[in-house]
């Protein structure tokens, strides 16, 4: 399928966001935004649209639906949902930013998806691949959307993109093939959307779906649903990343001491050399070196090129970050852990017994099980705070903790409070849940976290000083 044009076509947001709007209305197309807010409640976000546009708005209609020629969706609209499957009845084009990017972008691209590390192997995907691109960007991350990269494709020659699985729900034959997929792993999370497991990695292989013995796929060998995807029968090459030596019969990259080899038709050579990289980075990060490494060595990048881009890997924000450093105390920002998972990763990487964990928000009907048992193993119970929510509700009846409290200002101050009593100490925020009860999102969470900090380490410091005058 050629490129999704809109100009003077009639197309119908499903709950639009304002970058995406304004977007839609450059491109010439009419318009028309609908939402199940009101006016008064999108007001400060209408005020930003620079355009003409229609407007439904406090409910959604189905004269909409088959009045207009293209249905543009939000990333918080499933495909389940009865306006889209009325949409799909009626032949209509349905799209979402995702597969409007990959209709029009036309250029190399590597693709990522999976529960975790996903975010942090884009971004170190593309630091390689810039090597060979210097024009390559890693894209769909907060502020930096798909369609924000179509507005700069001109001048771009390349991108590695994180593809949630909200946006592969839409992904059908007409979506054009991905020359390098990457699946880092999958792990319970997005139940309330996709309702199974299964269903959830199944709606992550349409990530590969459209490939052809040309393109390439990447999978995790050490995950427990790598079968799963095995037995969609990929017709691309299918290329494995483990944290031990594969068997002879698998080609890909796998970890040996302190050492990563690259293995192809039963024959494996050393490739690159990490030292100290798991003291420094992480065990789970580990993997990310290993999948961002081969992707973009199947995108043309040498081995030797890769080896010296690793000593300037970029942090990514909001993962494990550390925001705060002194010689008696280290805070981590890991917003980002929405999921168990998630956070199970944080507290192996920095949980001890002068850590204290800051942690909770919203349920997406997950299980807390395997989380609250390494939280008793990494964290005294005296050091456990908790963001008040949903979420929180489940994790406290299976960790015991007198601290809860409903704003994260004061879940700081307790942990500085808690800090002041250890020569040493880290205070790791690892929600290991969403975040909509009380913020925008996890970025505004994050935000809002970085922001507290700076303001009350500050205070404190004043303080400090005062006293030692």
């Amino acid at each position: 399928m050629g490129p999704v044009t809109f100009q003077s076509a009639s197309a119908l947001f499903l709950c639009g966001g304002v970058a995406a709007t304004n977007w839609l209305l450059r491109q010439g197309a009419k318009v028309t935004v609908t939402d199940l807010k009101d006016k008064k409640t999108l007001a400060a976000s209408l005020q930003k649209i620079k355009g003409k546009l229609r407007l439904t708005l406090g409910r959604h209609s189905e004269q909409d639906i088959k009045k207009n020629d293209i249905i543009v969706v939000n990333p918080d609209v499933s495909i389940n949902n009865k306006y889209i499957q009325l949409a799909f009845r009626l032949g209509k084009q349905v799209e979402n930013e995702a597969t409007i990017f990959l209709k029009n972008w036309r250029k190399p691209a590597v693709a990522v998806t999976g529960t975790r590390g996903k975010t942090t192997t884009t971004n170190w995907t593309n630091h390689f691949l810039k090597v060979k691109y210097k024009s390559s960007v890693a894209g769909n991350s907060y502020d930096y959307p798909f369609l924000k990269i179509l507005d700069k494709k001109n001048k771009l020659d390349c991108a590695a993109l994180e593809v949630p699985s909200f946006a592969l729900e839409f992904f059908d034959k007409t979506v054009p093939v991905i020359h390098v997929a990457v699946v880092t792993n999958i792990y319970q999370d997005h139940l309330n959307r996709h309702g199974t497991l299964e269903d959830y990695a199944r709606v992550k292989s349409n990530i590969f779906k459209n490939q052809s013995p040309d393109q390439h796929l990447i999978l995790n060998f050490d995950n427990l649903w790598t079968d799963f995807f095995l037995r969609q029968k990929p017709k691309s090459q299918v290329w494995f990343f483990s944290n031990k030596k594969l068997p002879p019969r698998f080609n890909g990259i796998y970890s040996q001491k302190e050492a990563i080899l690259f293995q192809k038709n039963g024959k494996a050579e050393v490739v690159l050399k990490v030292n100290d990289f798991v003291k420094n980075w992480g065990g789970h990060n580990l993997y990310n070196l290993l999948a961002s490494s081969l992707s973009a060595h199947l995108s043309g990048v040498s081995w030797r090129e890769i080896e010296n881009k690793i000593a300037d890997l970029p942090q990514v924000p909001f993962r494990q970050e550390i925001i705060f450093q002194s010689p008696k105390l280290k805070i981590i920002n890991d917003t980002t852990a929405t999921s168990p998972d998630g956070s199970i990763a944080a507290l192996e990487r920095f949980g001890s017994a002068n850590t204290v964990l800051i942690t909770g928000g919203t349920d997406r009907q997950l299980e807390y099980y395997a989380w609250a048992k390494v939280v008793k193993k990494k964290v005294k119970s005296k050091n456990l705070i908790f963001l008040s929510g949903s979420a929180t509700e489940k994790m406290l009846k299976l960790v015991k903790s007198s601290v809860v409290s409903d704003t994260l200002a004061d879940c700081i101050k307790l942990a500085l409070e808690k800090a002041g009593k250890y020569s040493q100490c880290v205070i790791l925020f690892s929600p290991a849940a969403k975040s909509f009860e009380k913020f925008k999102n996890e970025y505004d969470r994050g935000e809002q976290f970085n922001s507290l900090v700076g303001r009350l380490i500050k205070k404190e410091k004043k303080v400090e000083s005062r006293q030692s005058g």
